[in-house]
């Protein structure tokens, strides 16, 4: 059974007025729940210390205390700004962090899952683009402490690239920083990843998945991680209003299951996080969504 983490909160803890469709979680939950592949687990608040792995103590106190600086508010994006955020931000850190320990737990080629994560612009000291923490990274700094876990690879392929995630791991041999994304899009200074794959606008299916074909062919070779955290956003899609790329929904599930096939043949833990999603209508993110989980229990 494919367990995938999820919590009311994730949509809950938003204001109806933030300027973020935070609807989609409680949508694709709602999809989820007709797989019987798939088994729903409910997150806790992650241990604070924990944050530290990956983030600045006083950047952490004063999100905690509800003392962040109003220009660190702003960048983040979602206002208003209020107490639910904090708690909503504590358990949704922790379902990527339960869903890693749950298949590093299993071993093989296990997969879990987050309805929700992936927030890939979260630097060390402040948080960016709706990212206020980064699970990712928290993650895989859990995994390297707990289980000895000695190489992760962080697959982003959110349209966006995962700018925070390449910060806070320059330098890091241990941490394999990958991110496909669109060019012409935010952020507008981009990080240093350990592989960059930009792609034009309008980039459609035919290149972008013969591209992320032979990466996953070569990535096969040269680099054994002993976990994966495949950030799988899915705001590629034409429809989406923040993408700027054009897969179409097929294609999308083409993506995902070379992700998965690569998984299987490298028989590699897996931890899937929801990442970006803005389409236009919001159900074609939602259906997308749904396709990946889908994917990832085998159905």
């Amino acid at each position: 059974m494919f367990k995938l983490w999820h919590h009311p909160i994730y949509t809950d803890g938003l204001s109806p007025e933030a300027h973020f469709p935070r609807e989609r979680y409680r949508l694709a939950a709602d999809v989820l729940q007709q797989n019987s592949e798939i088994v729903f687990e409910t997150p806790s608040r992650i241990e604070p210390d924990d944050l530290l792995l990956a983030h600045d103590r006083d950047f952490r106190d004063a999100f905690l205390s509800g003392d962040l600086p109003e220009e660190k508010v702003r960048r983040i994006g979602l206002k208003p700004w209020s107490e639910e955020i904090v708690e909503r931000t504590l358990i949704l850190t922790n379902g990527t962090v339960s869903a890693a320990r749950h298949v590093l737990e299993v071993g093989g080629s296990a997969k879990a899952g987050n309805l929700g994560g992936g927030t890939h612009h979260a630097y060390y000291d402040f948080g960016s683009g709706y990212c206020i923490f980064n699970d990712l990274a928290i993650a895989a700094r859990v995994a390297q402490r707990d289980f000895g876990v000695e190489t992760v690879l962080i697959l982003d392929l959110d349209v966006h690239q995962g700018d925070g995630t390449a910060a806070i791991f320059a330098n890091d041999p241990t941490v394999r920083t990958v991110s496909f994304h669109c060019r012409e899009n935010f952020p507008f200074r981009k990080m240093k990843s350990d592989l960059d794959v930009e792609f034009s606008k309008g980039t459609g299916d035919a290149e972008y998945l013969s591209t992320l074909a032979a990466f996953l062919e070569r990535e096969a070779a040269l680099f054994r991680p002993d976990l994966i955290l495949y950030q799988a956003g899915v705001d590629t899609l034409k429809t989406d209003r923040l993408g700027h790329l054009e897969l179409t929904r097929d294609g999308l599930q083409t993506r995902n299951q070379l992700v998965f096939d690569f998984v299987e043949s490298a028989q590699v833990p897996c931890v899937i996080t929801m990442g970006g999603g803005y389409g236009v209508p919001i159900e074609t993110s939602v259906d997308a969504f749904g396709d990946l989980f889908s994917q990832a229990a085998g159905g």
